[in-house]
């Protein structure tokens, strides 16, 4: 089953110690921090924004 992680910016590094620990290259898509302040309309444009992006590693082959 394809799956791929969805973070904000503010964690590349700390995403890319974990994935060096754990002997993993995740698929990763990043969004720009922060978003907890967002609004419903501000994080709905967010997600259209990057759904191409999402929906395109999840079917691309490997």
């Amino acid at each position: 089953m394809p799956a791929l992680i969805v973070a904000t910016t503010a964690f590349t590094q700390a995403a890319d110690v974990q994935s060096k620990a754990l002997g993993y290259d995740p698929t990763m898509v990043w969004v720009p921090h922060p978003i907890q302040d967002r609004t419903d309309d501000e994080l709905k444009a967010l997600a259209d924004k990057h759904c191409d992006e999402i929906v395109g590693k999840l079917t691309a082959s490997a």
